[in-house]
């Protein structure tokens, strides 16, 4: 049996993953070379094992509730499982909750890397050689670790220099020098992937995309930061796990690949294409959230900006395209409209996690 190892599977990124592997009954998990899939989760606040429901019954997949930093779980997982290829996703990873307290995304993106890499290290060792070479660990990063643009600098790319600027960023710089490190000292097979801003079904409603949406329909204030002019690079997240499914089969190993959308925007355009797209499917005037307002556009706040925001983020995705064959399939209208029509259709979910959000938030956790 060879198993892969997805760590995070039931946050945001790596549900999706999950799913792209498992849809079709599994057909995707078979043609990488894979007959199970475990997945690893803590299920902290951003984490909904509801996500997958539907694959619960699958004899391709298994969850198991777990910390990454419990080094002796995810040893005893990848032994007896067989596992061949871990895919890292588990992180701590909103940028206003790492400036409010640092010390998770220190424990989870670092201490959690690190346990996860002495892991996956033992079982690497144990290995005959022909599973020692297929063996794979793809670490999932961000393009936050090199820091803010100016509006005429080039893209981020590989060669880019680290520069991180919060302390969720610095965590996760932390993360990829401990999985170059690894590579370079005892020569495990890793690849790392560092992707910009995500998009998509199942994101939890605190990033940019899906707060704004769900605020729109409950007819709440839309709060733009400082003056919303704030540049990100937008990946339709589908396309965000193809990009590494194909760096982990097609990467060279202890190599970086950079993966984007090609769709830099800045964020008060990000919200009035939302509010466009809402005032088409869903008109303010049938809406009874929004009496009074002629437009979800009515609803746009600026608020005070957060400290040491970056002002600009661009990707430079060349590599992967030229080495691993990988181009974003959705363009920013294509996928934001998708993204906008999947919350639209899909309102118990919502509902659901905004129901475990607020109840986290009354207690003192949120």
């Amino acid at each position: 049996m060879k198993s892969i190892l997805v760590t995070g599977g039931c946050g945001f990124i790596g549900s999706n993953f999950v799913r792209l592997l498992l849809q079709n009954d599994g057909a995707l998990l078979s043609e990488s070379g894979y007959d199970r899939l475990i997945n690893l989760d803590a299920l902290t606040y951003a984490g909904n094992r509801a996500n997958l429901t539907e694959f619960e019954d699958s004899q391709s997949y298994r969850f198991v509730e777990g910390d990454i930093c419990d080094q002796a779980l995810v040893s005893s997982l990848l032994e007896e499982n067989e596992v061949d290829t871990i895919v890292h996703f588990a992180a701590e990873s909103h940028v206003d909750r790492s400036i409010d307290g640092p010390e998770p995304f220190v424990q989870t993106n670092v201490v959690g890397t690190l346990r996860l890499l002495q892991a996956a290290k033992g079982r690497w060792e144990s290995l005959d050689d022909v599973r020692r070479d297929a063996f794979r660990f793809l670490h999932v990063s961000t393009d936050e670790v090199y820091g803010t643009l100016a509006p005429d600098d080039p893209a981020f790319c590989e060669a880019t220099p680290y520069a991180p600027n919060s302390p969720y960023s610095a965590s996760k710089a932390s993360s990829d020098f401990l999985v170059r490190a690894y590579f370079h000292t005892y020569g495990m097979p890793v690849v790392t992937t560092n992707c910009s801003n995500n998009y998509g079904p199942y994101q939890f409603p605190e990033k940019l995309i899906p707060l704004v949406l769900l605020n729109a329909l409950e007819g709440k204030p839309l709060p733009i930061y400082g003056d919303g002019k704030q540049i990100r690079d937008w990946l339709y997240v589908e396309d965000h796990c193809t990009g590494i499914l194909a760096a982990l089969t097609k990467g060279q190993l202890g190599e970086t690949y950079c993966v984007g959308g090609r769709s830099e925007m800045e964020n008060i355009q990000i919200v009035r294409r939302i509010c466009a797209i809402l005032d088409e499917l869903r008109p303010a005037s049938e809406n009874p959230n929004l009496e009074g307002n002629n437009s979800y556009d009515d609803l746009i706040t600026y608020v005070k900006d957060r400290p040491g925001h970056d002002r600009r983020y661009a990707i430079n995705c060349g590599r992967i395209e030229a080495e691993c064959g990988w181009n974003p399939a959705e363009t920013f209208d294509t996928g934001i409209r998708k993204t906008v029509e999947w919350y639209l259709e899909n309102k118990d979910w919502c509902q659901d996690i905004a129901e475990k959000k607020y109840a986290r938030e009354r207690l003192g956790t949120g």
